[in-house]
């Protein structure tokens, strides 16, 4: 089953130092949702571990995460890939950052994916709905990141 998924997000720092946060095992690892483990395997490279409920059920993953066409600080591609026991997902996004006109960060995101197994037997509106909380969920721990600073 195929999802896409788009938006942007203010946050309260500056591009460059919201890039070295994006690409920081650490601030991913708190920040992802359901996320146990996160090691970089090499350069732009990590392993991760997830932990999470999807509609009435739930489960662990463990995936890889790849950046591409980095263009620090402005732009790079995401590619995700993993597997676990509901089900398979991959999928990619297009990441930009920019500087808002009172000097914060602006991060804008258009991804696309693919999910099977028994997370695709949910349906579509109700694994739009869980991507879209899950986003939410990454943003709003992201900004609190900033704000502790």
């Amino acid at each position: 089953m195929k999802l896409e998924l788009g938006g942007e997000e203010t946050i309260t720092t500056s591009p460059d130092t919201l890039w070295k946060s994006v690409i920081d095992p650490d601030v991913l690892q708190r920040s992802i949702p359901g996320c146990t483990s996160m090691v970089e395997t090499e350069p732009g490279h990590y392993m991760m571990m997830l932990d999470l409920k999807v509609a009435a059920g739930g489960g662990s993953f463990e995936g890889s995460v790849a950046l591409s066409d980095m263009d620090p600080p402005r732009a790079c591609v995401i590619t995700v890939s993993g597997s676990g026991t509901l089900g398979t997902g991959n999928g990619s996004a297009d990441v930009t950052i920019s500087e808002t006109e009172d000097g914060n960060a602006k991060i804008a995101y258009q991804a696309s994916g693919e999910v099977g197994g028994l997370v695709a037997g949910v349906g579509q509106r109700i694994l739009m709905g869980v991507a879209k909380h899950l986003v939410r969920q990454f943003f709003t721990a992201l900004k609190k990141e900033f704000a502790a600073v």
